[in-house]
């Protein structure tokens, strides 16, 4: 969810791979949705092969990965300004605002909108972007991935506190129970409000609020030092970071469930909880780090036609995530078909790829015609407050 630093952009300028990893998070992104049927499916959950391995190869790694793109592109905005001699500070902080908006809209069909979350901690980016020593700025990133909040409530979970022991806010739920038997005008009114808190409430009890703050250092200093734009300097420390990274996920995906049940069994319910919040996002970091760094090798190698296709949908990330819900939410929630309950799970897999396939053949066609996605345009129509921005491509 990124564009250059002017109203007309810098097309030419676009990191290929970037776009590749970002149409990659979309994409896992999505086929989760799927298989969860845009959330319904925790309201009656049926574990199946399936649906488990896309979880694990996607649920937490794919928001993650979008989540280190967009601070990436927060350095490249800032720093193609500044080489213009222009402060972009006020002019991105409109941007966040815009796009919190659009993120609201969004919200008010699908709960589950990141758009919202992504923008609104945005704004903590035009503070740190004021620190110059990356060491700083690692240290900090590894402090905020570290989750010290989680631990600090894991001890008082252990200590018996009450206020850490009570049951998490976000499980109080007062939408789902309209999305599977309430029509659109309910829909549309709960998740104005009251629908949005267990999102909220979540990110913060999570840790998710953490991570995306660490994940967010992470992109702007991998801009800083031109990690995507020299890929080949990199080379010997890309493979050594996706053999640690491979072997971190590895043994938190064996130890995370004994551990924290061993927690929850000695020191209390809240404990285990926690302690599961708190490898997971381990697990989910290093996954997305497996992610990123396979991705990089494939596009260093001969194998880089494989992932091209994705190019195209990281030029549309936005428009083709709230497309997405506007096409799949009405199927699953009951103001539509509601078939939430009735497809399978290798169904909706089945569905997700080739909708998959559909938006990677509209996004080529639709970028070869026209320079960014609709909603891409406006945002970009928003921030500058102007129209005279290029759309259709000029003819050859």
């Amino acid at each position: 969810m990124a564009e250059g630093g002017s109203p007309a952009g810098d097309v030419s300028a676009r990191l290929e791979v970037v776009d590749i990893l970002r149409g990659f998070a979309l994409t896992g992104l999505f086929l989760v949705h799927m298989i969860e049927s845009y959330e319904l499916y925790w309201k009656k959950p049926d574990s199946t092969p399936l649906g488990d391995t896309v979880y694990l190869l996607f649920m937490g790694k794919s928001f993650s990965l979008l989540a280190l793109c967009f601070g990436f592109s927060f350095y490249i905005l800032m720093e193609r300004a500044a080489r213009r001699g222009v402060d972009f500070t006020a002019r991105f902080a409109w941007r966040l605002i815009v796009l919190f908006a659009i993120g609201t809209l969004h919200a008010l069909i699908y709960r589950g909108d990141i758009i919202q979350l992504l923008s609104a901690m945005g704004f903590v980016l035009l503070l740190f972007h004021r620190i110059k020593n990356n060491r700083l700025l690692i240290a900090l990133a590894v402090l905020f991935l570290a989750q010290p909040w989680l631990f600090v409530k894991l001890i008082a979970d252990a200590s018996g506190a009450a206020w850490a022991n009570q049951l998490p806010l976000h499980y109080q739920d007062p939408g789902m129970d309209i999305y599977i038997g309430g029509t659109l005008a309910q829909t549309l009114q709960v998740n104005l409000w009251g629908g949005q808190w267990s999102k909220w409430f979540f990110m913060i009890e999570s840790g998710r609020i953490m991570q995306i703050m660490g994940l967010y250092l992470t992109g702007m200093v991998l801009g800083r030092i031109g990690f995507f734009g020299r890929l080949a300097d990199f080379a010997k420390g890309r493979w050594i970071g996706l053999s640690l990274a491979l072997g971190a996920a590895a043994i938190l995906y064996f130890v995370r469930g004994d551990l924290s049940g061993w927690v929850g069994a000695n020191h209390g319910e809240a404990a285990g909880r926690d302690t599961g919040y708190i490898l997971g996002s381990w697990f989910e970091l290093a996954g997305m780090s497996s992610w990123a760094l396979i991705l990089c090798a494939l596009y260093q190698s001969a194998r880089r036609a494989l992932i091209l296709p994705f190019a195209a949908l990281g030029r549309l990330t936005l428009t083709l995530y709230i497309l997405q819900s506007l096409v799949f939410v009405p199927i699953f929630y009951s103001f539509g078909l509601g078939l939430w309950d009735d497809w399978s799970q290798a169904t909706r897999l089945g569905v997700g790829i080739g909708a998959v396939a559909i938006q990677m053949g509209l996004a080529a066609w639709w970028l070869a015609h026209f320079q960014y996605g609709p909603i891409e345009w406006v945002w970009r129509a928003l921030t500058y407050m102007t129209t005279e921005i290029p759309f259709r491509r000029k003819a050859a």
